[in-house]
């Protein structure tokens, strides 16, 4: 699928302006984060969408890359709704959230959302790059990339398109996630991905009657974790069922709930993400 209907002159030359364009359009990016997880059902998109909000809200420019190309969220997450349009440079502007936060997916090139998207790894490779390279992305202090769960083609051709890329892994307490993140660590280590650190998510929940601190999945597994595999420990993300109705209907969490105790950790560890700028 050509996200701009354009058929090429020919493979060879295709293959050297999109080489081209990708490499112009990340020369303009300072960090390039890939956000992953080991399994579904962690938070991981949530954890992207929140973490380029926060970064967005302290003032840089962020773009986020959707590439969980068979169930992407972002756009539902963040209320976004039409198509992409196509500029005078012949390129598709990203979805615009915010003055500082503009985002694409592959969800707002389907008609009907509740489509699937069967594609083998040559169209999801093309797509990527696309993503990429045939966006105007302009220039960004960040880019965040969510991607899908596992290993798979998607942060493999994110691994092989953009050298500088640095991995976020995202994971819950509990151990059946913890096995799974440590082969997303070891896959970082494989394709030579610097690993930016672990984010601990749903890691408590209190209740709203007694205030008390339940542990929904366990705790502290996300810091001994990142402790046995050498890698910094992010922070943690506590579970809130506002953060579901809100993703849920794609309003702002932390517009709405500025001083809890999740839009605060999202700071935390949006503040440690700025240190690289």
């Amino acid at each position: 699928m050509d996200i701009q209907h354009e058929m090429p002159k020919n493979p060879q030359q295709a293959q050297a302006d999109q080489d081209a364009a990708i490499k112009e359009s990340l020369g303009k990016i300072k960090n390039k984060i890939l956000v992953m997880s080991g399994k579904g059902g962690v938070g991981k998109t949530s954890t992207s969408v929140n973490l380029s909000i926060a970064l967005a809200n302290k003032g840089f420019n962020v773009g986020i890359i959707d590439v969980d190309l068979h169930g992407p969220d972002v756009p539902r997450m963040l209320g976004l709704e039409g198509m992409p349009e196509v500029n005078q440079n012949k390129k598709l502007n990203p979805m615009s959230y915010s003055k500082n936060l503009r985002a694409i997916s592959i969800e707002s090139f389907t008609p009907n959302k509740d489509d699937a998207i069967i594609w083998r790894g040559p169209l999801k490779f093309s797509a990527i790059r696309q993503f990429i390279g045939d966006v105007d992305w302009g220039n960004l202090d960040f880019l965040v990339i969510d991607s899908p769960p596992g290993t798979g083609d998607e942060p493999l051709t994110v691994a092989q398109t953009i050298a500088d890329a640095r991995a976020v892994i995202v994971t819950t307490p509990q151990e059946v996630a913890l096995a799974d993140v440590r082969k997303s660590i070891n896959f970082c280590k494989t394709v030579e991905m610097e690993i930016f650190g672990l984010v601990e998510n749903m890691s408590g929940f209190a209740c709203p009657h007694c205030n008390e601190m339940i542990e929904l999945f366990g705790s502290g597994g996300g810091q001994k974790t990142a402790s046995q595999m050498g890698i910094n420990f992010l922070g943690s993300i506590p579970f809130d069922p506002k953060m579901v109705a809100c993703g849920d209907s794609g309003s702002c969490y932390q517009d709405l709930h500025s001083t809890s105790a999740v839009t605060q950790a999202f700071g935390s560890v949006a503040g440690k993400l700025a240190e690289l700028v």
